[in-house]
């Protein structure tokens, strides 16, 4: 294959449709990866007798990786080959799938999570930057589209795909629906994606790699493990300050850096920062909401794995119909105005989903995850499309990547802070009263675990304080995501830049923009490559931005 070096015309490759079929399979994968776990925590707690805190582990590990390496998974495709380091990041996946296919107890997991959250971390970014070498202009705007929809199709695909084989497979077939897909993406990458690189990129900054790394797992440990052990254990009281330490000095170093790899500078911007918090709080939710859900479907309303995947559609479904919509409504109401109302309906949906109870059966609960959905993609879609056209034009690919990874660890943090609130709500108000110190132990460690010890020892009352503790728990979580949303629509509604419908600025945000743009060319007098860089591949950053929710017409701006 040639190598493309951001080469302005591009050699019209009548194979490029095949590599770009390549593309929105591994993408599909990876879409449906995201929610495919959700509905097998239930079914694998069962299996290896995992504690809710594993559990999230399980889910938050490959956010975690996700989160950290994907600037730096960016740039090493830059500087070393798209297609190279798009081939590795496929490879690292299928081998952390296999893995997890595999394990046999709850740290085997765990680390194949973690591998496979390396392989993603280097395909999602990389998979839009290789579009420029395949797709002139005319036709990339059509296939950004194919490749977001793809993303955004894996939401729904996730739980469908994931009830299903559980229903007819073993727990470890999750994972190893991945291998062949990704094996398959592999081969046409080889054999049909032309090479390009970028060789003004910057090194990878291993320091600040390792310190967000660090940083951010100290911090979901502190979280995840606290309601276990306690406020004030030591352990807890370290990891919590050595979250602190490692941040810390993280945002030292990006400030002092020439060339930084997340450019905290862009949070200065009162319209990037408010959108940027608006997305990050709306992962936040829908990342505990996706973890708290589909127990209280299985174990304490009974339906089987795949069931729980069909019962999550209501919330796929108005979430992706309201994404699609949102555009057309921005234009009419302005963001402002469609991001507040997308809050505040996510707000209700909270409260209403808190009056659940034991007997309130599925049909409740569809009506109020339908709402949710719907105020998931009316705030999610204006918000990151606000924090896009708010940055300064030379730095798009800085401000897609930094939003990037702030709704990545806003989805780590979703899954630590309420499923530990979960955690800790259900254990505080389990009856274990007659059981033996060991059994009541167990018990105490998730609802499925209750329900099992209640199957050993036959006891009906401890099933029914399990679903009771249970919906107490995800009660306490909806009233926290209810009061978050609506703090959010508030502030949104007093301090977000107005925009008229339209789609145009007001003057306010647009003055602040001029003086963003003042600071930008101040700063690429100093350094005018990363002016180069940020302008030459802004996809590259930021591809993965809205993988699962936003239309095309979102994601061709990342």
């Amino acid at each position: 294959m040639d190598t493309l070096i951001n080469a302005p015309e591009v050699r019209r490759d009548p194979r490029r449709w095949w590599a770009l079929g390549a593309l929105v399979a591994a993408l599909l994968v990876l879409g449906f990866d995201m929610t495919i776990l959700n509905v097998a925590l239930p079914t694998m707690a069962g299996r290896l007798s995992a504690t809710t805190g594993e559990q999230q582990w399980m889910a938050d590990a490959y956010v975690v990786v996700l989160a950290a390496l994907m600037l730096p998974a960016g740039l090493l495709g830059d500087r070393f080959g798209r297609r190279r380091m798009l081939i590795t990041g496929l490879g690292v996946f299928l081998g952390g799938s296999l893995l997890g296919s595999l394990a046999a107890d709850v740290p085997e997991v765990i680390a194949a999570r973690v591998v496979m959250g390396v392989g993603a971390a280097l395909v999602m970014p990389l998979a839009l930057s290789v579009l420029p070498s395949l797709f002139a202009p005319d036709e990339r705007t059509r296939a950004v589209g194919l490749v977001s929809a793809a993303s955004a199709l894996g939401l729904p695909l996730g739980p469908i795909t994931g009830g299903w084989l559980l229903g007819h497979f073993w727990w470890g077939s999750v994972f190893l629906i991945n291998v062949p897909t990704a094996a398959l993406s592999i081969a046409a990458c080889v054999f049909l994606l032309p090479e390009s690189r970028d060789p003004a990129s910057p090194a990878v900054d291993a320091v600040s790699t390792a310190l967000t790394v660090s940083g951010l797992a100290a911090l979901v440990y502190a979280v995840i493990e606290a309601p276990g052990r306690g406020w004030s254990d030591p352990l807890v009281l370290a990891a919590a300050a050595a979250a602190a330490a490692l941040l810390t000095g993280l945002v030292l170093r990006e400030r002092r850096a020439a060339r930084p790899l997340l450019d905290l500078a862009l949070l200065a911007h009162r319209g990037f920062l408010l959108h940027t918090l608006a997305a990050t709080l709306v992962m936040f939710t829908l990342s505990g909401l996706m973890f708290v859900l589909p127990p209280y479907l299985q174990a304490v309303l009974g339906h089987d794995a795949f069931g729980t995947g069909l019962r999550l559609l209501p919330m796929m479904g108005g979430l992706l119909v309201a994404a699609r919509g949102a555009q057309p409504v921005v234009a009419r109401l302005g963001s402002r105005a469609v991001i507040c109302a997308g809050l505040a309906l996510l707000a209700f949906a909270a409260f209403l989903g808190s009056r659940t109870t034991v007997d309130s059966g599925y049909g409740f609960t569809a009506l109020w995850l339908s709402i949710a959905g719907t105020g998931f993609g009316f705030s999610v879609v204006p918000a990151m499309d606000g924090a896009l056209a708010a940055l300064p034009a030379g730095r798009a690919g800085s401000g897609s990547g930094l939003l990037t990874t702030l709704r990545q660890v806003g989805g780590a943090i979703g899954i630590a802070l309420l499923g530990s609130l979960l955690a800790g709500a259900f254990r505080d108000r389990l009856d274990t009263t007659g059981l033996p110190a060991p059994a009541a132990g167990t018990a105490g460690e998730s609802v499925v675990a209750a329900h099992r010890v209640a199957g050993e020892t036959g006891s009906a009352r401890l099933a029914v304080s399990a679903d009771g503790a249970y919906l107490h728990g995800m009660t306490v979580v909806l009233l926290v995501c209810g009061v978050a949303a609506l703090i959010a629509a508030v502030l949104a509604a007093a301090f977000l830049p107005g925009t008229a419908a339209g789609g145009t600025t007001a003057d306010r945000d647009t003055a602040d923009r001029d003086t963003a743009d003042r600071d930008t060319a101040d700063r690429d007098t100093a350094d005018p490559d990363t002016a180069d860089r940020d302008t030459a591949a802004p996809a590259a950053d930021g591809a993965a931005a809205v993988p699962a929710v936003a239309p095309p017409e979102a994601d061709g701006r990342q």
